[in-house]
Order: C-alpha cells, then structure tokens, then sequence
C-alpha cells in the first residue's frame, strides 16, 4: 500500500469511529434516523458529485449505474443493521464485531474471487488487525447482559454487508471507474428514496428524531460520506486485502471513545487489542 492510500484510510478510520460514536447516541432512532442521515448526505454532497462530473466526464452507462444503485442498496442494509445493534448493544461490542468481521471476510474474498496476491508480511498484519479486533469485542460489556445474544448477531451480520459492499464498491471504482464522491452521492439518495414510503408514513417519528437527534443526523451526514470517500480514493489504487483491515485502526479511536467518552472500561485487554492492531497496521504498510 503506497503512503498516499495508507494516510487516506488513517484519516478515514478517525472520521469513521467519529460518526458511529454519533450513530451510538442516536441508537434508538432506527430507520427513520437512517432516512434523516441518508437525505441529508445526499443534500450536502451532491453539489460536490456535481461538479466532479461535470469536470470528470466519467463514462457512466448501464453498468456503472446498476453498481452505483447496487451500493445504495447494500448501503441501506448496513446501516439499518447497525442501526439496530446500537438499540440494543454497545458501541464496545457491536462495533468490533462489525469492523473484525468485514475485513477477515473481504480479505479472503479479495484472494479468492479477485485474484489478488497480497505478500506473506502483508496477510500477517491483516491477520494481526483481525485479532486485535476479535480480543476487543471479545472483552467488552454489553450494558444490559440480555442485549448480547442480539447485539452480537447484528454486529456479525453488518460485518458481513461491510465485506459485501467493500468488495461492490472496490469493482464500481476500480474496474469501472465510478469516481469515488459519484458513487457515495447516488448510493446515499438510493436509500433515501427507498425509506421515503416508510419515512412519510411515519412523520411524526422522523420529526421526534430530528427533534431530539438533530445533532447526530448533522454529524454523520457530514462525516460518514468523506470517510468513505476517502476509503473509496484508497480502493481505487490499492488492493482490498490491504486497504480493508488497514481500515480497523477506527477501533483505537474507538476504544478511547468507548473508556473515555462512554465508560465501558475493560482498559488492559483494549489495550492489547489496540496494540495488535497497531502492529498489524504496520505490517500492512512495509507489505
């Protein structure tokens, strides 16, 4: 992985763990808050998608359009997912199960489906991240002891679209060159027009959301779709076997979120975990 691709996922895990410590505090907002969020990042963006297009002059045809509405689909179902297991879990918990299944799933995908041929020092880190992530999850305290059951099973199931859509979206940008901010804008408004029927059928509910989580919907509108971009930028250029688990240095963000913004303790074993990672993110960037 060049400097350039390592520096975009590092500033994209930052801003990553940012607008999921923002998703956490609205977690009782389900689908409706996903609307608000989609909406809005699509409004805020699409200027910028605009202008690239009208710059870039990308080849847009059928093809390009059917991965560009596939990842609003795919999108839609990840943040619907975690949405949910923010109700019932903790950030400590769903998160790390999310971000270490994904790349362990898209890693070995990207070997096995795309052909890629990461180096022995490069699978190692990947392995290194992986781990580090399973130990943090692993040691973490659901606030209520009922809610792990459900809360693990929908961090497994968003890391499982997070290899998903990694995987689509690596094709749309790469193979078919979709600029990145194109690609993030028209997946954003997808799921936005798909939740519309459910959004208006529920309009005093998206009102009480937007009424009480003004905040988080701003916050991540703004955040979430530059950290993906940024992540997108990097896919175009690197492979998915070293981009993917170089992405899980969000859970040392995370982790200091979690003790020192949350309270959810466990510091020792974080801060192995947290270690693993670093170490693994090191071996990603010499491999």
């Amino acid at each position: 992985m060049s400097a350039v691709s390592l520096a975009l996922v590092l500033a994209a895990a930052v801003l990553h763990a940012t607008w999921n410590l923002f998703a956490k505090r609205a977690g009782d907002g389900g689908t409706a808050f996903v609307w608000l969020c989609a909406v809005t990042m699509a409004a805020l963006y699409a200027p910028f998608g605009l202008v690239v297009y009208l710059v870039a002059r990308p080849d847009i045809g059928l093809t390009q359009l059917g991965f560009m509405a596939g990842s609003g689909v795919l999108h839609l179902c990840y943040f619907t997912l975690l949405q949910h297991g923010y109700r019932v879990g903790d950030l400590s918990l769903v998160y790390p199960l999310a971000r270490g299944t994904g790349p362990m799933l898209s890693t070995a995908a990207a070997v096995l489906i795309l052909s890629e041929r990461p180096t022995t020092l490069a699978l190692t880190g990947a392995a290194f991240v992986c781990a580090g992530v399973i130990v943090l999850g692993t040691t973490s305290r659901p606030s209520d002891d009922r809610s792990r059951a459900p809360a693990v099973i929908f961090g497994l199931l968003t890391g499982g679209l997070i290899a998903v859509y990694t995987l689509w979206d690596k094709h749309a940008v790469g193979t078919l060159a979709v600029p990145p901010i194109l690609l993030d804008v028209t997946a954003n408004a997808v799921r936005g027009a798909l939740l519309t029927p459910s959004a208006l059928r529920r309009k005093d509910v998206v009102r009480g959301v937007w009424r009480h989580n003004r905040r988080e919907v701003i916050g991540v509108s703004l955040i979430a779709p530059l950290a993906y971009i940024l992540v997108l930028t990097a896919l175009a250029v690197s492979p998915v076997s070293y981009v993917a688990p170089a992405r899980e240095v969000s859970i040392l963000v995370g982790t200091i979120f979690g003790v020192r913004l949350l309270r959810e303790g466990h510091l020792g074993p974080r801060i192995a975990g947290a270690l693993a990672i670093v170490g693994g993110l090191a071996a990603l960037a010499l491999g």
